[in-house]
């Protein structure tokens, strides 16, 4: 459901994120270097450095002004233990290949954080014997690259397992405690209503733990969303459930708040173009909200003719774009001004099926992948149903299509 984590390969994704501002001096192939601002960490958009055709960041860095990235994902072992890797196969004990990627950002005066967990794949929470064991594991990535952030990527499957996220927010709360300075973002599934259930059990086990990051995230993508507006929608909600639950006042909330969104075309065919960005980004700033993330910088480039017809890939948007065209949100929520160019129109895409597909019908057996309209939307099917009515629900068999 998340992010074209799993079906675009996790075999590893590179992401900065924030780190603090003391601290943590870490090495590089030029020399120490010193954390950026937290604000930088906060907008470091996603990187996958081992997949989805890498971009150069440096030559981001160049075109951008950008100067934080998100590294992702530190999975489990996929052949069992608690030590780890990146995607699950290239052991964090022996990298050099995303080490020389660290050393380049570094070397242009720029840093990276680390995102654990993601879409798929097993989770070191899942798999170490409690929450001392899991952040020793983390801990060793932060040494070994010298880290001033991290994200906890929080989502399926591993939020619905208990005692995995007690692990997890068990870890987060061990390396905040035992790095000072360390800039903590946690990213889970966001939902219209901000969050669903599992993220909210996620927000009351931080609660019970007595761990409060800098910030968490949602992600309001993938969920039947439709544009800007529904993405800020499910912004203020999230901003409800974090006052509800912490017992904080709505400028606390939005302080330990972040957007993590998806630049293009999503893994369920939403589409979200710069004029959105711009929209959400709006509303980050002025409400003063602690981080503004994407996935990805893999994906922010246009694709080709040959490349696109209608689908969500993972090395570029399926919209009309400049490269790099969303990288420039994140330097502005940094504080930044991006260098000028000239502006790409950015129509809104007609994605395919604008017209309402064949009725549903209560009689009908529908199997994964039939559409049918209903309620003036249209709707795709999840696996086999039947008689099943379609409403847009995040567990439910219909997917939400939007509007015909």
């Amino acid at each position: 459901m998340r992010r074209l984590r799993a079906c675009l390969g996790a075999a590893a994704a590179v992401g900065l994120a924030a780190a603090g501002t003391t601290a943590l001096v870490a090495g590089s192939a030029s020399g120490a270097t010193s954390a950026l601002s937290n604000r930088w960490y906060a907008a470091a958009p996603y990187l996958m450095p081992l997949d989805n055709d890498p971009p150069d960041p440096a030559a981001i860095m160049d075109a951008t002004g950008l100067k934080a990235f998100q590294l992702a994902f530190v999975l489990a072992p996929n052949g069992g233990g608690c030590s780890p890797t990146w995607g699950g196969t290239a052991a964090v004990s022996s990298d050099t290949a995303v080490q020389s990627v660290v050393n380049t950002i570094r070397a242009k005066g720029g840093d990276v954080s680390v995102s654990i967990g993601g879409y798929g794949g097993t989770k070191l929470g899942q798999v170490c014997s409690d929450a001392a064991a899991t952040a020793a594991a983390y801990q060793q990535v932060i040494t070994k690259y010298g880290l001033h952030a991290i994200d906890f990527d929080l989502e399926e499957p591993e939020y619905e397992n208990t005692a995995a996220i007690k692990n997890e927010i068990g870890a987060a709360k061990i390396l905040q405690q035992n790095n000072p300075g360390l800039y903590v973002s946690v990213t889970t599934a966001g939902t219209a209503d901000g969050t669903g259930w599992f993220g909210k059990q996620m927000l009351l086990e931080a609660k019970a733990q007595g761990f409060t990051p800098n910030n968490f995230s949602i992600m309001p993508f993938d969920g039947g969303f439709n544009g800007a507006a529904s993405q800020t929608g499910a912004l203020t909600n999230f901003n409800q459930i974090l006052q509800s639950t912490f017992g904080w006042d709505q400028a606390t909330a939005y302080a330990h708040e972040g957007f993590s969104g998806m630049n293009g075309r999503s893994d369920t065919g939403e589409f979200f173009t710069q004029t959105d960005f711009q929209t959400v980004l709006d509303y980050a700033t002025s409400h003063n909200m602690d981080r503004f993330t994407f996935w990805s910088l893999n994906r922010d480039r246009q694709c080709t003719p040959a490349d696109n017809g209608g689908r969500t890939l993972g090395t570029c948007s399926s919209v009309a774009q400049s490269s790099w065209d969303f990288a420039k949100y994140s330097v502005k929520f940094a504080g930044a001004t991006p260098p000028s160019s000239t502006p790409t129109p950015t129509p809104t895409p007609t994605p395919p099926g604008t017209g309402c597909k064949p009725a549903w019908s209560s009689t009908a057996v529908y199997t994964v992948g039939n559409e049918v309209s209903y309620n003036n939307h249209n709707w795709k099917a999840k696996w086999w149903t039947q008689n099943e009515t379609p409403v847009a629900s995040d567990w439910g068999v219909w997917q939400d299509e939007g509007a015909c």
